[in-house]
């Protein structure tokens, strides 16, 4: 089915590559490492500038899904859910509408967990179920190949489960699955032949039982040493004067006559670090938004955030200045191509874009972030143009150039690499000990669960 030999281009190089039908790969690689060109070698988009040997899918026989097609589609999905584009009797783009009507029975749709979710918009989606959704459409569309870009981000343990078994039975149909992961403790065992992509290079590593390849992806995925000083913004916390950085009473949100969760009490005290888990579709995110005002239900509940009781007159603004957010959400909401220094300084004024002359000593501390994180030559680069990882770092960095009192971090380590999660792990902890920011955490990954948090909410 692929057969590479000796393939050259200025952003790939496959020294010598076969995938034979029904077997099973991942290709591993960091954030930036070059995953993204393999995926367009497939689609045609990316021709070899000299090659030996060159044999692949016929590519409107492959599907590709990644965080760059589901953003792809949930921009396309919005313009055409654009007023000037539908009339008023129009709902909107439903889960259904991607799937053919004589498969809306088909029963791979509830192994895959979206029967209940059919009649939902897509916009409405969670990321996990937006892509368990395109992988449906491509299947019911006669694909021969499906690559799948880190499909196991962002669900719960038993959807991660319950996702492999469907994509595992599908490769031992006439559908081959090529796995894009970016840890390898998303390697599921059934995909067991690995290669290892680092800086547009691919090479074959070997089976996953190996010996010799665990010890191989143990040295190509050895933790780098961390120079970069802290930036200079970091305080205790000393001028906060509230008990509660939040507190829910009896919280309920309900969409159409269902609840996504009620009787929910919250209590979060000034550097009461805390936990928020629970499986796909309990409203973790739901909550998160409670919280930063992004719900419009916030105002018929007993909340207050910051010293604020919502609907006391406050804006969403003078609560959102003391708060720092990465999300999914923001994630997608993120469409202005501004150069990656700009996205950073955005964080100070809370916008998508920067509308006016920020000062040297924000432009100072946005540099300093962006090194911290490991992107500082890339200040100039458009934001669009990074990898979903890459981006993903940007928008940690946004969140904590302001120094906030409530730090609300909804999957933060989605689309990155082992590697720069455990960055991002280090940056919590070291964060903990500036007493300063509070942090609230959604994570389903069982090694995000640090000693930190004090709280653990489970809904």
């Amino acid at each position: 089915m692929i057969n590479i030999v000796n393939l050259e281009h200025n952003k790939l190089t496959i020294k010598n590559w076969q995938l034979e039908k029904r077997e099973n790969w991942s290709i591993l690689g960091r954030n930036g490492s070059g995953k993204q060109y393999i995926n367009q070698l497939l689609m045609g988009t990316l021709e070899a500038q000299s090659v030996e040997h060159l044999h692949l899918p016929d590519k409107n026989k492959v599907a590709i899904i990644s965080f760059e097609m589901q953003q792809d589609t949930y921009e396309h999905t919005l313009e055409l859910e654009a007023p000037d584009f539908v009339d008023e009797n129009n709902t909107g783009t439903k889960a259904k509408d991607f799937i053919p009507q004589d498969k809306w029975d088909d029963p791979l749709i509830n192994e895959f967990g979206l029967a209940h979710r059919l009649d939902t918009r897509y916009v409405q989606l969670s990321t996990g179920e937006s892509r368990k959704l395109l992988i449906l459409q491509a299947i019911f569309s006669g694909i021969e190949f499906l690559v799948c870009d880190n499909p196991f981000d962002s669900l719960d343990i038993a959807s991660c489960e319950a996702l492999s078994k469907a994509l595992e039975r599908l490769s031992k149909t006439n559908i081959t699955v090529l796995l894009m992961l970016s840890n390898r403790q998303d390697i599921p065992d059934w995909c067991n032949k690995i290669a290892f992509i680092e800086r547009g290079r691919l090479d074959v590593i070997g089976d996953l039982d190996s010996t010799e390849t665990k010890h191989q992806l143990d040295i190509l995925l050895a933790p780098k040493q961390d120079d970069s000083s802290w930036p200079d913004n970091m305080k205790e916390l000393s001028d906060y004067q509230h008990p509660y950085l939040v507190k829910l009473s009896e919280g309920k949100v309900h969409y159409n006559g269902v609840n996504v969760f009620e009787n929910l009490n919250v209590a979060i005290k000034p550097l009461q670090h805390t936990l928020i888990t629970g499986p796909n579709g309990s409203g973790k995110s739901t909550l998160m938004q409670l919280i930063t005002g992004d719900c419009p239900q916030c105002y018929s509940n007993d909340i207050n955030v910051l010293g604020y009781q919502r609907g006391s007159g406050e804006t969403i603004w003078e609560l959102k200045k003391q708060m720092g957010i990465v999300s999914s959400e923001l994630h997608r909401q993120y469409r202005v191509n501004s150069e990656l220094l700009t996205v950073v300084v955005s964080g100070f004024y809370d916008s998508i874009g920067v509308y006016q002359q920020p000062t040297q000593e924000q432009i100072d501390i946005a540099r300093q972030w962006l090194d911290k994180v490991g992107l500082l030559s890339e200040q100039k680069t458009l934001f669009q143009s990074l990898s979903y990882g890459e981006q993903r770092l940007a928008l940690i960095a946004r969140a904590l150039v302001k120094s906030p009192y409530l730090l609300i971090l909804d999957e933060p380590t989605q689309g990155l690499d082992e590697l720069n999660r455990h960055r991002v792990l280090n940056f919590l902890e070291h964060l903990a000990t500036q007493k300063h920011s509070t942090m609230l955490l959604v994570s389903h990954r069982q090694d995000e669960f640090l000693s930190i948090f004090e709280q653990h909410i489970m809904l």
